[in-house]
């Protein structure tokens, strides 16, 4: 692989103009598809195969004018202190409120509080419910403005009037916190490049990497449904990995360079040292992205599909369009003095690996059980979806949420809808008489509407009011029982149940997310084995990098678990409120952290086992090699840290907990990780690291990450190595 990466490296850096012409009318064909093509991102999901999705679509084809698919608003009115909802001016404030939210655009049902009977017992607060005739994806500004307006104008009369439901979900948008990272970003890589015109260059493939992206993305939303985080996430990962697959290459291009290499020559190996771990990576993270699709669910396939291409893209630009540009600065970017370090003054990446490879199994320990410690809270993971309680309180929706939880309870916020199918009952409504009286009978079930039939009188829905709110364990566990209930229903009567709504969806998301977060970490810590064991033709290397990486993982998710869950710290992070973790957000750290993770060590290692491929001993090859790598490495991480942060100061709470939970887990990997326990284990391993069994060795192919057939002497003298004591 060296020698080819090698080859393109010399010829995109040969021929400069054409390859720096072909990206740019790529990135130009792909903006203006995009501009063209581009639809509006979705805000809801479906889950096929789930019961609440099977019963969803039973009441979208019986039920027509439920609007069950379509998107819902609940408009809180509450009178003043003193008052009741029944005083004659009340009954015609309230009066006009559902009378104007009749005229708000594509609104197919409102229901009068007088007539549903949605009034509180101490009759101080009452709700309208307002079905829409398009679903959740489909609500525009205009239509959530003139909710608002219907509200403002009720205010004005003395009422307090709030607006929540799904129809108020405003699309994820991108803010201006990404910008703060990147101008970090930009900081970092001049600090470790040492010059403006060198760190230009990450900073200006990532800006192809990501626009072809993002424009694929936005190609995407005229074919399928797109939600509204996938370009925040291919924003995110794109502008991170593009950023530090640059930096690698520069890095060594320049460490080339001040080693006497012409500027052909070096770009070239550059491109089959530095490269062959950016490939080597890059497929990681996509194989670890597109692998998401083995869950079933459609948005995580997307996510996954999205962010993978947004990678591979950043690669390809890594691989042929930095060589180009290296070619337009030339001798420019040659650095007065090794940018990896000069053996002749050991540094503190030296000075910190000869006191890992001292004493390795202090090192270890403490620093393992750091982690585990951290990690701790982890056990307590509850996943669930945002509702109107995790929103910003300043918002209409957390208000609306909070003045029915007050007046009616917090299971008002999440009705269930129970669909009874009596088709093959004797005596249909008899049955579904029962079974809405037996889940009236369950604990945590306060209130149950009475049934509506279908046309055929043989299926019904009804709704349940829990007495918790819709994302508390309480409400799972009234979901599971309803649920329970269905075999000894159909055995008496014939019908059958199913639970649905918003609130069933989302939990039985949850669980599927859950059931599945394991068996995907172990195929994710399987593929790193089987492909580092490839790359670095070694048992303990693999098994190492892998291990570290399920510390790093347990360790993330106990700090998003102790800040998002238990609201440690929440102020500082800026959430509203307490409640799971959101259901997407483990799925997404195993996929981005495994690559970025597989990243650092490939960098690492190859360089300590190029140092031992070249006649190093042991300890001389971890000591000399970190000192080369680890540089680049920590400057590499911060830039990650840094564009994932800036995601934090979004109001939209996945966005906010991805760039928190990512930029954790980097900040671990990286520096607790990679460049503290990896060392120290290569130093206890000794020779041990590279053991490969004979028969194995003849059956792996060979991938050559390290460019030993691209260069074969040694790249720099070696770092003075401390003698154990």
């Amino acid at each position: 692989m060296a020698n080819s990466l090698y080859r393109l490296g010399r010829a995109t850096f040969d021929r400069r103009r054409l390859t720096a012409a072909a990206w740019a009318a790529v990135l130009a064909v792909m903006a203006v598809s995009a501009v063209s093509l581009l639809q509006p991102t979705a805000t809801t999901f479906s889950l096929p195969g789930t019961e609440s999705q099977q019963a969803l679509d039973v009441l979208a084809d019986k039920f027509p004018a439920l609007g069950a698919g379509g998107a819902t608003a609940r408009v809180v009115i509450q009178v003043p202190d003193g008052e009741t909802v029944l005083a004659p001016q009340n009954v015609a404030r309230i009066g006009a409120i559902v009378q104007a939210l009749k005229d708000v655009p594509e609104a197919a049902t409102v229901l009068d509080p007088f007539q549903a009977q949605t009034i509180s017992p101490k009759l101080t607060t009452a709700f309208v419910q307002v079905g829409f005739k398009v679903p959740a994806t489909q609500v525009t500004d205009e239509i959530r403005s003139a909710l608002l307006a219907v509200a403002a104008d009720g205010r004005t009369t003395g009422l307090t009037v709030e607006v929540g439901g799904d129809a108020m979900i405003v699309p994820t948008a991108l803010g201006g916190g990404e910008a703060v990272g990147v101008v970090i970003a930009a900081i970092v890589l001049v600090i470790t490049l040492g010059s403006l015109l060198a760190a230009g260059l990450p900073l200006l493939t990532a800006l192809f990497g990501i626009g072809i992206g993002l424009a694929g993305v936005g190609i995407a939303t005229s074919f399928f449904t797109v939600s509204s985080f996938t370009p925040v996430l291919a924003l995110m990962l794109g502008l991170a990995v593009a950023i530090d697959y640059a930096l690698f290459i520069v890095s060594r291009y320049r460490h080339e360079l001040a080693v006497g290499r012409e500027p052909p020559d070096a770009a070239g190996r550059a491109v089959a040292t530095a490269g062959s771990a950016v490939v080597f990576a890059g497929s990681t993270v996509v194989v670890a992205l597109v692998a998401l699709a083995v869950v079933n669910v459609p948005i995580l396939t997307e996510l996954g599909l999205a962010a993978a291409f947004t990678v591979a893209v950043s690669v390809l630009v890594a691989l042929t369009l930095l060589p180009a540009l290296l070619g337009f600065l030339g001798r420019r970017l040659r650095p007065s003095a090794d940018p990896e370090g000069d053996a002749s003054r050991p540094g503190l990446a030296v000075r910190w690996a000869n006191l890992l490879t001292r004493r390795p199994i202090p090192v270890i320990v403490l620093a393992t059980a750091a982690l585990l410690v951290v990690a701790w809270p982890a056990l307590d993971l509850r996943l669930g979806l945002p509702d109107d309680s995790t929103a910003a309180p300043s918002t209409t929706q957390r208000k609306a949420y909070e003045l029915i939880s007050e007046a009616f309870g917090p299971g008002v916020n999440g009705p269930l809808v129970v669909v009874v199918d009596a088709s093959a009952s004797a005596d249909p409504q008899a049955a579904v008489t029962a079974a809405a009286e037996a889940v009236g009978a369950i604990p945590g079930a306060v209130y149950v509407v009475p049934p509506t039939f279908d046309a055929t009188g043989t299926i019904a829905e009804f709704q349940v009011i829990p007495s918790t709110g819709p994302t508390s364990a309480g409400t799972e566990a009234l979901v599971n029982a309803i649920r329970g209930g269905s075999a000894g229903l159909q055995e008496e009567t014939g019908a059958t149940l199913a639970v649905t709504g918003h609130t069933a969806i989302f939990i039985d998301f949850s669980a599927r997310m859950q059931d599945a977060l394991w068996p995907y970490l172990a195929v994710v810590v399987g593929l790193a084995i089987v492909l580092l064991t490839v790359v670095f033709r070694s048992i303990a290397v693999p098994v190492k990098a892998a291990a570290g990486f399920v510390l790093s993982l347990l360790a993330t998710l106990g700090v998003v678990v102790a800040v998002f869950q238990w609201g440690w710290l929440g102020s500082v992070v800026g959430i509203a409120g307490t409640g799971p973790i959101l259901s997407l957000l483990p799925m997404l750290i195993v996929a981005v952290v495994f690559g970025l993770a597989m990243d650092y060590e490939v960098f690492l290692v190859t360089r300590m086992r190029e140092e031992h491929a070249l006649g190093a001993d042991p300890k001389a090859s971890v000591v000399t090699g970190f000192a080369h790598g680890a540089k680049v490495v920590a400057a590499a991480a911060i830039i990650m840290i840094s564009v994932f942060a800036g995601f934090i100061l979004s109001p939209d709470p996945l966005v906010k907990s991805a760039g928190f939970a990512l930029a954790v887990a980097v900040l671990l990997d990286a520096f607790v990780v990679r460049l503290t326990i990896v060392p120290a284990a290569m130093a206890l391993l000794g020779r041990a690291a590279w053991w490969l069994p004979g028969w194995l060795d003849r059956l792996l192919p060979s991938v050559d990450v390290e460019g030993r057939r691209a260069a074969v002497e040694p790249a720099a003298a070696a770092f003075p190595v401390e003698a154990e004591e």
